[in-house]
């Protein structure tokens, strides 16, 4: 019995050290923006293939031969799917179909279909090749076979919504439910025959999106490479930098990720250029041989792996590159929420004096050609091609430290009210992805020690603000909220800072994105965030948005043309950009973007005077939990928003509009006291008691020190809220158990002490550090379990930042 004990008290132990070893959920690596985006999702950096934020395989690779022994110590040698039967990705295909109910057996190889149509995949809606719309269709393709000895064969399919799909009147799949992108379902081979064989599919629209495409693959394994995988001894995330340290028995390893967002670099923020270090040095006092590489798939280019990508090895100035894109470039025509980008060219370079030998290969002959030493052939053109690059060390007592480069072109970023615009670090067509890599090689020195200066200054003032876990989670969102961004420049010549509204519905500029997302900006460059209010107030005051009161986008990314969303949010929206409009006065000291757009902040606080304080029946940022009346949060916003622009009045000489809508403000707060009043608390909304919810937008009436509510009403508040948390944090309200974490915070700053404050931030600390769903900071998720409910990558948990900005704007 004792053994057992002690057993089992050493694998709690073993499992607590495991634990303690996991700083994030997901772990960035490459962060510039919503297409140039590449994670870790597992703690160990040699654990998994890495990822674009989406969860699609974006795999770079990592080895390093030390005195003949050979070790992982990035990403995982990936299988490479080989295709059987097309899906449009890869040809247009053609199938025959109908979108009336057929006949009994329609799934067998000699049902007469000459009466169906033929038509091109994929079928669905508008963006489909061939239109379906009604509720129902069914699809029939013949193909033939000379082989059927195919292992992990894979039924790679997408759509929207229920599917059934039959292969030889054999049924291989049946599920209620949408699958946007392909997925790759196992099918067992036996199915297949040699000579003609046919798969046909029946998918049933329930409502929104209609989809149906689908196709055949396998999966070709790679043979066993002999690799050691390196012992993996920490990982530290910073605001710009993810560092791994391996230990490779004599020697050392440090990896470093280094994207340079400094926001008080515009230039700097819009190259898309990161470094990636690799720092060797050995441990037994004696000189070793050692080499490094590094291999980047042409998947960092393509929307999906299937697509057809051209290459080319080239020399410019002192750096060695290798280039990759799409063959056909469709600039600027994938739109929507879980793509990737398929225009424009990803890069690899290398510093000439860093002696590197680089090659362009498929998958396996990648790391192959490394492992031989033989060299490889470049291959011009394919799919899923590996771009290689192996740095040659000798290693002593003395590290000795050598980088490469990882970029990305788009050419063209987004298209503005029907303006296709170029990224900002090329807005004047006047520069070359050349020339922003070698500025970024020869300013290598001096960015790393920019971005470890700031990381350090950054980590220190969110130590003081909120305590040592607030910092840790202000560091996992520092690059995630900028790299939601695309930084670009207006025909007028003003800066835009779009957002997209990562994995909620793809939308550019969501106002109600960039509300949550402020706080960081205001602290660090609040002309980002006028670059995420400016296209907002150009749409009302070009004509094209001709409504009272703000638009809740201006497209579906990349596309900004005008609003796409099907429901407009007008307390939500017009509230959010007159609070921001007064925090920026705050922090600026002067009203002058205001002055600006006086005339379109008069509009809105009209319409929230008349229609803010007992909200109708419409959404609110939180749109997710559904429609509510007479919402007391939302109520707060619209009334918090007329106290903010009675002070930008106030400021800007408006001395009667001042008073009046101060007054206003003030008896609002008074009687929403009174009508939300629930004893101990106050109410979810004005007619429902015995509700609750956080009333976050609080927090700028306390942060701006407008004078709105009295402070009576925060201390009840959270009183209340310390009695309902839950292990992973406090619910968004009495409806369900799920919560915002970015909202969260906004509560947490309400308190009035460190105890109350940590009370909040503790289980969101816990949440990032023990949830299940492994994948970028998440502001959606479960307050019993931590997992995630959706939503991901988004720049809101930039909302952390409003306890640091609480400090900055009251001196604390």
């Amino acid at each position: 019995m004792k053994r057992i004990f002690s057993l089992l008290f050493l694998a709690a132990l073993l499992f607590e050290a495991n634990a303690q070893e996991r700083k994030a959920p997901a772990y960035p690596l490459i962060t510039h923006d919503p297409y140039f985006s590449v994670w870790s999702f597992s703690d160990g950096l040699n654990a998994s293939t890495t990822k674009h934020w989406t969860g699609a395989n974006q795999s770079l690779q990592g080895l390093v031969k030390v005195d003949g022994k050979t070790y992982r110590f990035l990403g995982k040698q990936e299988a490479e799917l080989l295709t059987i039967l097309p899906a449009s990705d890869e040809v247009n295909y053609t199938a025959k179909y109908t979108e009336s109910k057929p006949a009994d057996g329609w799934e067998k190889a000699g049902f007469k279909d000459s009466d169906w149509k033929a038509g091109s995949a994929p079928f669905g809606d508008e963006n489909a090749k061939t239109a379906w719309k009604s509720r129902e269709i069914w699809v029939r393709r013949p193909f033939n076979l000379d082989r059927t000895d195919f292992k992990d064969l894979k039924l790679k399919i997408a759509h929207d919504d229920d599917a059934d799909v039959y292969i030889n009147e054999t049924k291989i799949y049946d599920c209620h439910c949408v699958n946007g992108k392909f997925t790759y379902i196992p099918v067992p081979a036996s199915v297949l025959k040699k000579g003609a064989n046919i798969i046909t599919m029946h998918v049933v629209n329930t409502g929104g999106i209609s989809w149906a495409d689908f196709g055949l693959v396998y999966e070709k394994q790679m043979p066993a490479d002999g690799v050691i995988l390196a012992k993996q001894k920490e990982v530290i995330v910073n605001a710009t930098q993810t560092i791994y340290k391996f230990d490779l028995g004599s020697t050392d390893l440090a990896v470093t990720f280094t994207s340079p967002l400094l926001m008080n670099d515009l230039n700097l923020v819009s190259r898309p250029v990161s470094y990636v270090s690799f720092a060797l040095k050995a441990n037994d006092n004696k000189v070793h041989d050692a080499s490094v590489y590094f291999g980047a798939s042409t998947t960092l280019a393509v929307n999906t792996p299937f697509q057809q990508v051209t290459t080319k090895a080239y020399k410019s100035g002192a750096l060695n590159v290798l280039k990759a894109g799409t063959v056909a470039q469709p600039v600027l025509k994938t739109r929507g929420d879980d793509v990737r980008i398929d225009w424009g060219y990803m890069y690899v370079a290398a510093p000439e004096n860093a002696e590197a030998r680089q090659y362009i290969s498929n998958a396996e002959n990648a790391t192959a050609s490394y492992l031989s030493g033989k060299p490889a052939t470049n291959v011009a053109e394919g799919k899923s091609l590996v771009l290689s690059t192996v740095l040659p060390f000798k290693v002593g007592g003395t590290e000795v430290e050598k980088h490469l480069m990882l970029a990305y072109d788009d050419l063209l970023s987004v298209q503005y009210f029907g303006k296709d615009l170029r990224p900002w670090w090329n807005s004047n067509n006047d520069q070359t992805i050349d020339q922003q890599l070698a500025a970024a090689d020869q300013q290598y020195a001096s960015v790393i020690q920019q971005c470890t200066d700031f990381d350090a200054k950054f980590h220190a003032a969110n130590v003081k603000a909120g305590g040592e876990q607030y910092a840790d989670l202000s560091d996992l969102a520092y690059r995630q909220s900028i790299s939601a961004h695309k930084l670009v420049k207006s025909p007028k010549g003003e800066l835009l800072f779009l957002s997209k509204e990562n994995f909620s519905n793809g939308s550019i500029n969501t106002v109600d994105i960039t509300y949550p997302s402020a706080p960081l900006f205001l602290v660090y460059n609040p002309d980002l965030l006028k670059g995420m209010m400016n296209g907002i107030f150009e749409y009302s005051e070009s004509g094209k948005w001709k409504k009272p009161f703000a638009a809740h986008d201006l497209g579906t990314y990349p596309l900004a043309n005008g609003q796409t969303y099907g429901e407009d949010m007008p307390v939500e929206e017009s509230g959010n950009m007159i609070i921001l409009t007064a925090a920026l006065a705050k922090v600026e000291g002067n009203a002058e973007y205001a002055k600006k757009h006086w005339e379109t902040l008069s509009v809105w606080a009209n319409y929230l005077s008349k229609e803010g304080f007992d909200p109708a029946n419409q959404l609110c940022t939180d749109d997710f939990a559904g429609h509510l009346a007479r919402n007391a949060n939302l109520s707060v916003k619209a009334i918090v928003a007329l106290g903010g622009y009675a002070m930008l009045a106030d400021q800007l000489g408006h001395k009667d509009v001042a008073a009046k809508y101060k007054t206003m403000a003030q008896e609002m707060a008074k009687k929403w006291m009174t009508m939300a009043d629930d004893g101990d608390h106050y109410a979810l909304t004005f007619d429902k008691k015995g509700t609750w919810s956080q009333k976050y937008n609080l927090v700028w009436d306390k942060v701006l020190k407008l004078g709105i509510f009295p402070e009576s009403v925060f201390r009840k508040e959270v009183a209340y809220y310390l009695t309902k948390q839950n292990a992973f944090g406090l619910p968004l309200d009495s409806r369900k158990t799920y919560t915002k974490s970015d909202w969260i915070m906004w509560t947490a700053t309400l308190t009035d002490n460190d105890e109350d404050f940590q009370k909040f931030v503790r289980p969101i600390h816990k949440f990032a550090l023990e949830t299940p769903s492994r994948v970028p900071l998440n502001d959606w998720h479960e307050t019993t379990d931590g997992k995630q409910v959706g939503f991901q990558a988004r720049s809101v948990v930039a909302g952390y930042s409003m306890k640091l900005l609480d400090d900055l704007l009251n001196d604390k």
